[in-house]
């Protein structure tokens, strides 16, 4: 018997089997990204992967690292199929054997809104650094992770002299870290919150909404293990850990400006002016809203978020935003029978928002809980109503409350840093 033939026969059975199976797998990723790029739900919606195709082997493993499948291989190489579902974690350049993927903020349609940032949080103004969210970093561990190692490189900057050794801008999770890290290590601190509660946007969640955090690694307090917990523990516990390590924090003090001075600046803020040589921006993208600026909108039917939809139970509802906190908003409205839920968004489709939101959105649509208006503008607030431009036609909506949740603030409210 001439086992030569066999083992050539069986070598040959295999690579058919392997190059059917790639080619199943090519075709798949093909039809995933052409759905995505005719439904226009190809734009990422924060720090995403650009793979380099000069470097990639199509090995597969950054693929496989990705829990939201947002990656796979066309051609043999890797591409991401679906953009919109990538929510910047960051696990995929991990798992990259030849390095060939960097993570990106913005796109060629919609820029970079970003602040640029070194590997050690420091902003192109020395001395100045950015962790969370307002750095494009949403998610709560790998905030308070950037929030510890900004203090870490703070640490190796700063030099002796008066006043802080770094002001702290933000009690989310990226400051309220920070802030833990600038006390464990005996730095002389101020950390400013503009509102009277802490945790940042996680604070003004929807009541039980599920905030989907990992194990998280504190100064002054150790690792914590997180699960799926509704964010009223998880405020709870941050809460709990500042009266326990004695973390001090200046509420309702808001950030006006900052003047960059001979080794430091002087962060003048509603609360004064102080002096010191770093400054660390743990501000959320959201904390102060950005409005509409039309006629009506400081009627009191009008709110920036969504923290209870009981309280809207027998009215008429209109949400304005496409991202995710509006169709967060949407969706629980829509889950009570005697509320009616209109939501509006000025683009074509959800771009920048998470695929769970958007095929709960679809569902609630389908079962007309929920009216969805696209290519929509606000252009008047009325006592009753609203005038709205609706793909260049004016129409009117009858509504008892407006909620608005357009992502970031306005031009207007952005902060200023002088040299």
């Amino acid at each position: 018997m001439n086992y030569g033939f066999i083992y050539a026969g069986l070598i040959v059975l295999v690579m058919l089997l392997y190059l059917r199976r790639q080619q199943r797998t090519h075709l798949r990723n093909v039809r995933k990204l052409e759905k995505s790029l005719a439904s226009g739900f190809h734009e990422p919606a924060s720090l995403h992967p650009i793979i380099d195709p000069t470097r990639c082997i199509g090995s597969g493993t950054c693929a496989k690292a990705c829990p939201e499948d947002a990656l796979g291989l066309i051609n043999g190489k890797m591409v991401l199929k679906n953009a919109s579902a990538c929510i910047g974690h960051g696990t995929c350049r991990q798992a990259c054997p030849v390095d060939a993927i960097t993570l990106v903020f913005g796109s060629a349609k919609r820029g970079v809104d970003i602040p640029s940032v070194s590997s050690e949080f420091e902003s192109n103004v020395p001395g100045i650094f950015i962790a969370g969210e307002l750095g494009g970093m949403g998610l709560i561990h790998k905030a308070a992770q950037q929030g510890r190692a900004a203090i870490r490189a703070i640490r190796k900057s700063i030099q002796a002299g008066p006043g802080y050794d770094v002001v702290i801008v933000g009690s989310g999770p990226a400051g309220l870290s920070a802030g833990l890290s600038a006390l464990h290590h005996g730095l002389r601190y101020l950390l400013i919150e503009q509102e009277d509660t802490l945790g940042g946007a996680i604070a003004h969640y929807p009541r039980q909404k599920i905030t989907m955090t990992s194990s998280i690694e504190l100064d002054m307090v150790g690792k914590v293990n997180f699960g799926q917990i509704p964010k009223e523990q998880l405020v709870k516990f941050w809460k709990e850990t500042v009266v326990a390590t004695g973390l001090k924090i200046s509420f309702r003090e808001c950030l006006q400006s900052i003047d960059k001075i001979d080794k430091g600046f002087v962060v003048h803020t509603s609360g004064g002016q102080h002096h010191t040589k770093t400054v660390l921006l743990a501000l959320g993208r959201q904390g102060t809203p950005r409005k509409l600026d039309v006629p009506g909108e400081n009627s009191p039917k009008v709110t920036y978020r969504l923290v209870d939809a009981a309280q809207y139970a027998g009215k008429t509802v209109l949400v304005v935003g496409g991202g995710d906190s509006a169709l967060e908003a949407a969706i629980a409205l829509s889950q009570i029978d005697s509320i009616s839920v209109t939501l509006v968004h000025r683009s074509e489709a959800f771009t920048r928002v998470k695929s769970r939101n958007r095929e709960l959105l679809a569902k609630q649509a389908a079962n007309q809980r929920v009216q969805v208006v696209m290519q929509t503008d606000v252009k008047q607030i009325d006592a009753h109503q609203v005038l709205l431009d609706v793909a260049g036609t004016s129409k009117t909506l009858s509504c008892d409350a407006i909620i608005v949740c357009a992502d970031g603030p306005s031009r207007k409210n952005r902060h200023r840093i002088s040299d």
